[in-house]
């Protein structure tokens, strides 16, 4: 408060962000300049947003769009972002506003003890939060993976909690227990999607890291079963880590119908293939069916990549405290 008191800080600039629909959140101590436009740059600066800052002063800093300098950007931010309270209200501001004046009403003598406080929340230094240990366009392959068949969709209200709940994709990936999917590689990106119905669609609603299928290691245990009887004839795992998930329903998620339409033959691999060839079927919406899963193309992988990090940032993601609660393997077989 006192830098408010002292003109540092303005009182009136919140105000205006909050008018215009921007939140606000506090952290104490907080000193760096970050300013990240969705995931296409970042500045990161000694540049206060005011005029003499950006107009005047000497100041150092870079802007770039590479997109790991972006992503450690983003992830700076999101973990000051999830320690940092709750958003700041019209209603806290008139409160400062009014303590703030009255002190300035008083001479605004800064040693004089009126209570100022920091309504910062103290975010503390910590370890560096759990993200995917790769960048998705240096991954070697890209896979939409289906849960759900065509008689079983969800609607779009869906909750994703529930889903992944339901099918343990936190954790795993099931495959019919028919044929091994061996065409997953270590680091592959895994798209998590969900068949949706009014209308029928295939929603991506997560994503994670891939390990290649191990037999014996990566197949459902009685126990997996019992907890989940359908692993019964779906029982071979892609097994994943690092799995970061849309938060809210399946409406939240990114629309496979949309992909297709926007990128027609260069969606998948399969599809992008054939049509370099001229010969083999080009239409993305054959390419899938009666399948698992999906390989992108890289076209395909940088628009599905782009949409869900959008949606992350517009509906936030499941914590990790709360997939923490669900179930996870304690054991796993060795290979054979």
């Amino acid at each position: 408060m006192s830098d408010f008191a002292e003109g540092v800080s303005d009182v009136v600039a919140l105000r205006r962000l909050l008018e215009v629909g921007g939140t606000v959140r506090g952290v104490r101590n907080l000193h760096a300049k970050m300013y990240l436009f969705g995931s296409n740059r970042a500045i990161v600066t000694s540049a206060n947003l005011t005029e003499a800052a950006l107009t005047r002063n000497h100041e150092f800093g870079l802007v770039s769009q590479d997109a790991e300098i972006i992503a450690a950007c983003r992830r700076y931010f999101d973990d000051l972002w999830m320690r940092s309270g709750a958003d700041l209200t019209v209603q806290q501001l008139d409160k400062w506003d009014e303590t703030v004046t009255h002190h300035r009403a008083k001479g605004g003598r800064p040693n004089l003890p009126i209570g100022l406080g920091d309504f910062g929340a103290d975010a503390g230094i910590v370890d560096s939060p759990a993200t995917l240990p790769i960048n998705v366009a240096d991954a070697p392959q890209a896979f939409v993976k289906f849960l759900g068949e065509g008689d079983n969709r969800v609607p779009l209200a869906f909750p994703t909690i529930e889903e992944i709940e339901r099918s343990g994709c936190h954790w795993a990936v099931a495959y019919p227990a028919t044929k091994r999917p061996r065409m997953v590689k270590d680091d592959a990106v895994i798209f998590i999607a969900r068949l949706t119905y009014d209308p029928n669609d295939i929603r991506v609603f997560g994503l994670a890291i891939g390990m290649h299928h191990v037999p014996a290691r990566d197949d459902a245990t009685p126990e997996d079963i019992t907890h989940r009887d359908w692993k019964a004839t779906w029982s071979r795992y892609i097994r994943v880590h690092h799995a970061e998930f849309v938060a809210g329903t399946m409406a939240n998620g990114i629309s496979l119908n949309e992909l297709m339409g926007a990128l027609g033959a260069n969606s998948f691999a399969s599809t992008k293939r054939n049509a370099s060839r001229g010969e083999g079927n080009t239409d993305p919406r054959k390419a899938y069916q009666q399948q698992a899963a999906v390989e992108l193309s890289n076209q395909g992988t940088s628009w599905l990549s782009e949409r869900l990090q959008a949606a992350f940032d517009q509906h936030g993601k499941v914590p990790q405290d709360e997939l923490d609660k669900l179930d996870w393997p304690d054991n796993v077989r060795p290979y054979p």
